[in-house]
């Protein structure tokens, strides 16, 4: 983000935010949100969409990142998406498949399975009729393991192999960078430090903020969101420097295997260009090619 800030007001460009947690408002700390005083000089979208308690899906957000990029071209400016919602990104790029209607009974079976036997032993079930789903399904992620399970039930067709056959309706063609760290501990001590820096910045009150919102649970979708979930389950125990210690490790860990989940989406696709952040040289030289790209679009 700090990146597509820098070259923003080069150029005619306004950024479309790829991020599941910055379209819920007060959600701004540990989203990495940007200011409103960064906003006023850059125009950013799809922030601050959603109230916590509230739902927000890929199919949203690929309908409103078509409805901004549309705008933005008819202003005769260039939208530069940035963001590490690869489940978005997926969806833009590839289409949404047309899945199976939801079936309440079904999900609900699942929900008491998933309650009675802990989601990942499902995830496990869903790896044995859908391997390709659950490599990119993490074990703890109830809603898509329920959806990716709810589908093949239902059809007797993996949801695999529907979101194989999707095809972007839009037309769009996509110049694509990615941010691939070659060292891989460096890469885990700016996870850690950044979620340091968070914390100074009052991210544990900005959960108990949350926390007071009526009619907002923990088992609200906005609170999959790393960081947050941590805080929110510490906050439901007694107060404790080792508690606290313990939630923000957790936290830490779950943001590097966030990482190596999007890495593994990146990876998997030869369509993005790869460049070493810690590599000033490359970030330069990407940046001009950025710009070259700006200039053609703008």
């Amino acid at each position: 983000m700090q990146l597509a800030q820098a070259l923003a007001p080069q150029r005619r460009i306004e950024i479309v935010s790829v991020d599941s947690a910055q379209v819920y408002r007060g959600f701004d700390i540990g989203s990495a949100k940007p200011s409103a005083e960064v906003r006023a000089v850059v125009p950013h979208h799809l922030i601050d969409l959603r109230e916590p308690q509230q739902t927000y899906s890929a199919g949203d957000f690929v309908r409103d990142a078509l409805a901004a990029i549309h705008d933005i071209r008819a202003r005769g400016h260039v939208p530069l998406l940035v963001g590490g919602t690869m489940l978005y990104f997926n969806a833009l790029l590839r289409g949404m498949a047309s899945l199976p209607p939801a079936d309440a009974a079904l999900r609900a079976r699942l929900d008491a399975r998933g309650a009675e036997l802990g989601w990942p032993a499902l995830h496990a079930e869903l790896a044995a009729v859908d391997p390709v789903a659950a490599a990119r399904i993490h074990p703890n992620d109830p809603q898509r393991v329920q959806r990716a399970l709810e589908v093949y039930l239902a059809s007797g067709r993996p949801i695999s192999d529907w979101q194989r056959d999707t095809r972007p309706a839009h037309g769009l063609v996509f110049e694509r960078w990615a941010l691939l760290p070659t060292d891989r501990a460096g890469l885990h001590a700016r996870i850690a430090e950044r979620f340091t820096a968070m914390m100074a910045e009052g991210l544990l009150d900005e959960v108990r903020a949350l926390r007071a919102r009526p009619g907002l649970l923990a088992s609200a979708p906005s609170l999959r969101a790393v960081g947050y979930r941590q805080l929110w389950g510490y906050l439901d125990g007694p107060p404790s420097a080792a508690g606290l210690e313990r939630a923000l490790g957790s936290a830490v860990a779950a943001t590097r295997q966030l990482a190596k989940r999007q890495l593994t989406w990146i990876n998997a696709d030869p369509g993005w260009r790869r460049v070493d952040p810690f590599d000033a040289q490359a970030v330069r030289e990407e940046l001009t090619a950025m710009q070259t790209v700006c200039r053609c679009f703008g």
